[in-house]
């Protein structure tokens, strides 16, 4: 069965094989969650030392209160400006609205990105267990020490205070340039609250990107939580960092101490919300802004873990990194996703080559299989064993050119996996008309261009066809490929057309090779004959 597939029909099976493995293992075997800590303090502890949430079975919900504020009717209290971004601080003493101001990442209508949906809990709301004092709470607006910041180069603290009848909150904010905030929360007495991370961006998510929320912990698990996939509360200690994103956008904070008791909850479309249970007084620290790598490195280490590549996050990092180095080389994202996949192609090189040489020794071999079928036409055992026996003869394997196939898979995924989450590609150009390399070619020329590749590719590929009509349906898929590419964006499409051209070089060397091998059989052989006769 196998030795009758094409090059790319081995590529296509590798693919779904190992894609079916992935949903098989990761349904068979799912990643082993954080258990929290559950609290075994007594009352007394709880009341003198800290804090520790005692779950029951009610679900926590955003009051009518909640969401009528969230709809807009707060106002503003404080307004941070940067030359990159605008901040404000609404009446509840939340993160109400962060705008980017960079044009590269404007969306399709031209207008700023805001990165705080308008719905749904925002960063640093508190909640209190009290239902008075969270009534009392969402009732009276905090008063800021500043109205308006002008945040440059050197960091600004704005102080908001909230004095409800029996109990002052103040939080004092420091804003950093770079996007990241420090936050330290303190009460006049110790009354039972919860500080929320906020809903995720809704700016972009395209094609296979996840969004949702992910809770980071000090042993390197990183649990993500997809929107829509939030089915039972989930408590976390041990937390390193957590974090609401989408496909380039991240709310993130971090620097909580160990025993901060981290919980996820949901909202009526049960999509998560992260709060974590406060002390009296609570420092942290957090951040608002696109998942740039070197921005969260320079920040602090930890943050890149924020940035998260599904199932092969273990190639992708090494990847990504690669590229970026490359990157700093070459000076262009383009020019560096060409770099790195010829580099790659080149260290697969022998295991590619392999598959290829496999691949035409059975299509050799299909004539000589064809004569063994009907000799042993009654005789399956028979005719197992003479076609075992040739194989061994050639020196042909009929796995030759689907297992290396295979082993490329998370490596070509993972390269997918980092093209498709890396903001730095956001307003990068490549060439000419490739002005930014996560939007899609709006000429349509790196499609058409990949779909004449395959096409191409596939003209020069051994192939085996003994059913006509597949084989027309199969000459159709660089025409369905390139249709189904044409919106992809322009980086991706960058890399599947230079895969394709080196798939193309690489088996122009491999048939010449045969050619070349065959030609010599037959001279020796000719020659073998002319002698013979001459004796």
């Amino acid at each position: 069965m196998l030795d009758k597939l094409s090059a790319n029909q081995r590529l296509m099976l590798a693919v779904v094989l190992s894609i079916v493995f992935f949903v098989g293992y990761t349904s068979i075997f799912p990643p082993v969650q954080p258990k929290a800590k559950e609290a075994t303090q007594t009352s007394k502890d709880v009341e003198s030392k800290q804090h520790v949430v005692k779950r029951t079975t009610k679900e926590i919900e955003i009051t009518p209160a909640m969401t009528k504020v969230a709809q807009g009717i707060s106002n503003t209290i404080v307004t941070v400006k940067n030359k990159n971004f605008i901040l404000k601080i609404d009446t509840l003493g939340r993160i109400g609205s962060k705008v980017l101001l960079k044009s590269i990442y404007n969306d399709k209508n031209n207008k700023h990105e805001e990165l705080i949906p308008a719905l749904g809990a925002k960063p640093l709301f508190i909640r209190f267990a009290d239902d008075k004092l969270n009534q009392e709470a969402i009732a009276t607006p905090y008063v800021a020490s500043a109205s308006e910041v002008q945040l440059d180069d050197k960091p600004q603290t704005v102080v908001l205070t909230q004095s409800l009848p029996d109990l002052t909150i103040k939080k004092e904010l420091t804003f950093y340039a770079d996007g990241h905030y420090d936050v330290t929360v303190s009460l006049s007495k110790d009354k039972r609250h919860y500080i929320y991370l906020g809903q995720r961006p809704q700016v972009a998510k395209k094609l296979m990107a996840v969004v949702g929320d992910m809770v980071y912990t000090d042993d390197d698990i990183a649990t993500i939580i997809k929107d829509g996939d939030s089915e039972t509360r989930q408590q976390f200690s041990n937390v390193a960092l957590i974090s609401a994103f989408d496909q380039y956008s991240a709310t993130i904070m971090y620097g909580f101490s160990k025993d901060t008791l981290i919980v996820v909850d949901r909202d009526k479309d049960s999509n998560p919300v992260i709060y974590f249970d406060a002390l009296q007084t609570m420092k942290f620290h957090g951040y608002l802004g696109k998942k740039n790598y070197k921005t969260l490195k320079s920040i602090k280490l930890v943050l890149t873990n924020a940035i998260e590549y599904g199932w092969f996050t273990f190639a992708a990092k090494p990847l990504f990194k690669l590229l970026s180095f490359l990157h700093g080389i070459f000076g262009n994202w383009g020019w560096a996703i060409i770099a790195l996949i010829s580099i790659i192609r080149i260290v697969l090189y022998p295991l590619t080559y392999k598959g290829m040489v496999s691949m035409q020794k059975m299509k050799d071999l299909a004539p000589k299989l064809k004569e063994l079928k009907e000799r042993y036409k009654g005789d399956p055992q028979r005719l197992n064993a003479a076609t075992m026996e040739m194989y061994k003869k050639h020196g042909a394997n009929p796995l030759g050119g689907c297992l290396p196939m295979i082993l490329q898979i998370p490596i070509f995924f993972s390269i997918y996996r980092v093209l498709l989450n890396a903001v730095e590609l956001q307003g990068a150009p490549w060439i000419l008309w490739v002005h930014d390399l996560s939007k899609m070619d709006h000429f349509y020329i790196l499609p058409v261009l990949m779909g004449v590749s395959m096409y191409y590719q596939q003209r020069i590929t051994p192939n085996n066809f003994t059913d006509p009509m597949q084989e027309k349906v199969f000459k159709f898929l660089p025409i369905i490929f390139t249709f189904f590419f044409v919106t992809f964006p322009s980086g991706l499409v960058l890399y599947w057309l230079m895969n394709n051209i080196f798939s193309i070089i690489q088996q122009f060397i491999v048939n010449a090779q045969m050619k070349n091998a065959r030609d010599a059989e037959i001279a020796i052989a000719h020659n073998k004959n002319k002698g013979e006769k001459n004796d």
